[in-house]
């Protein structure tokens, strides 16, 4: 099978290229196709955004402007976007960019390696805030400076200039000439043999009948893990199935009591409707990963990817979230606990997609806290991962549903704790019968970032932590946020 022709806007330009490998990165698109070295290859697995470019897509007649980690990005998923690296900032006469000027005048480089990273995320930053009359507040620069680390620099001047180039000359884009080329590139009005190495369909019945006929082709989202398994791994496939272009997939709608948000939803946009509802988990949400990643991951290959550690599942679980499969045969519906059968394995048969995730929207008398505990308080993966909602009546217990990550081979509801706390009175002893309960229901691991021991003293004191934080004791952490756990 041949790989379609790979189109996008650079520099001005239409770039039209052939013969793209399907599992060929940007980053290696970049450097090694196209000999473009200001993009830096770091950890080349979306940890460190050294890689970090900007891509512009056509929607609902704007563009909008998203940082992604281009190592993981596959070239292909680029087709009828437009692309800027941090060479493209400065104009054809050679004037830097207010987001380079500010990077000066602050002496935010050093050893330069990591800058073009950040320089291309404060450009995101520029494009969504600065030029739409938004003003950008240290925490706001932090939190879309995430997914990039700095080892030399130091963070301050970084963020003093993310401050200092909001009082710079504006600098625009020809967005009217841009929109023109996204639409006459875009995905929808190009025409692709059926059986290409890189199918992207725009249409969900043509996604369930490519995936009928190629049950084998590896399917990708917004590749935050499978671009690992190409990168370390070095795992190739010869036939991938995009499911990012379908337009059904790629809503979020109010239905029946429920959010409904399809599969392609970048995560960053699904957490954005949950958090609508739900503005306490505003914290937590900023904590999964860095910004490039939830740009690009999407909330149904989170889900469907089944990592233990996955942080989306324990709050989708506590939320009695439901997902559905379909597939040219039909569809089903299924609690998002009951998707997994093991480590990384699902109920899905080999010609479903998992297309769409229901969560119920809240009630008025809900109570929920999730908790991260990891070793940094931003793009770091999870040691354990708690989600508890409850419902109470006249100080006693009516529903109780906790979620659970980082403490078996599959994202957990805790059913038998559930079970422990529902019809009883909110006491410091039912919250200890809790605590017991949650000890017996898992079996933790030790690895890399933590004891067996340790998940379980957590387990422990997470839901101590709940007990202190109802019964208004502020500061509960025994250390520090990014330690034990963001209370949101």
């Amino acid at each position: 099978m041949n790989p379609p022709v790979l189109q996008f806007v650079w520099r001005g330009e239409i770039v039209t290229l052939q013969n793209v490998p399907p599992t060929r990165t940007l980053l290696q698109l970049l450097r090694e196709d196209l000999a473009h070295s200001a993009t830096k290859e770091g950890c080349n697995e979306g940890d460190c955004g050294a890689c970090t470019v900007v891509l512009g897509e056509l929607q609902d007649g704007q563009i909008r402007y998203r940082a992604v980690n281009s190592c993981i990005k596959m070239a292909h998923a680029l087709n009828g976007l437009a692309l800027w690296t941090a060479a493209d900032l400065a104009s054809s006469e050679g004037a830097a960019h207010p987001v380079q000027q500010a990077l000066h005048q602050c002496h935010a480089s050093q050893c330069g390696f990591c800058t073009p990273g950040f320089a291309m995320s404060l450009f995101g930053l520029y494009q969504n805030t600065v030029l739409k009359d938004l003003s950008v507040s240290r925490t706001q620069a932090q939190e879309a400076l995430s997914g990039n680390l700095c080892r030399c620099t130091g963070y301050r001047p970084i963020l003093d200039a993310a401050e200092q180039m909001t009082t710079l000359p504006r600098v625009n884009l020809d967005e009217t000439r841009l929109r023109q080329q996204l639409a006459s590139i875009a995905p929808a009005n190009r025409t692709q043999e059926a059986a290409c190495s890189y199918d992207a369909p725009t249409r969900l019945d043509a996604l369930l009948a490519a995936r009928a006929a190629r049950p084998q082709a590896q399917l990708v989202a917004g590749c935050t893990d499978v671009g690992l398994w190409v990168n370390k791994l070095h795992m190739d496939f010869a036939q991938v199935l995009d499911v990012t272009r379908v337009a059904e997939l790629r809503t979020i709608e109010v239905q029946d009591g429920h959010t409904v948000i399809g599969a392609a939803v970048s995560l960053q946009d699904a957490f954005a409707a949950l958090e609508a509802d739900r503005p306490q988990l505003h914290a937590f949400f900023n904590r999964f990963a860095g910004l490039p990643v939830r740009h690009a991951g999407t909330l149904g290959g989170n889900i469907a990817n089944g990592s233990p550690i996955g942080d989306s599942m324990p709050l989708l679980i506590a939320l009695r979230a439901r997902v559905v499969l379909m597939s040219l045969r039909g569809q089903r519906e299924l609690p998002l606990e009951d998707l997994y059968t093991g480590y990384r394995k699902n109920v899905m048969a080999a010609d479903e997609v998992l297309a769409f995730i229901r969560v119920p929207l809240p009630k008025p008398d809900a109570l929920l806290r999730v908790y991260k505990v990891s070793k940094r308080c931003e793009d770091d993966i999870s040691a354990v991962c708690l989600a508890i909602q409850l419902h109470m009546r006249d100080g006693r217990i009516t529903e109780a549903s906790i979620g659970a990550g980082g403490v078996a081979a599959t994202p957990v509801r805790a059913v038998q704790t559930e079970a422990v706390l529902t019809g009883q009175p909110w006491t410091h002893n039912t919250v200890d019968q809790a605590k017991m309960s949650l000890r017996n229901a898992f079996q933790p691991i030790s690895d890399m970032r933590a004891s067996a021991a340790y998940r379980e003293q957590l387990l422990d004191g997470l839901m101590e932590r709940f007990w202190l934080e109802r019964q208004g004791v502020p500061n509960t952490s025994l250390t520090s946020l990014c330690l034990e756990g963001e209370n949101t």
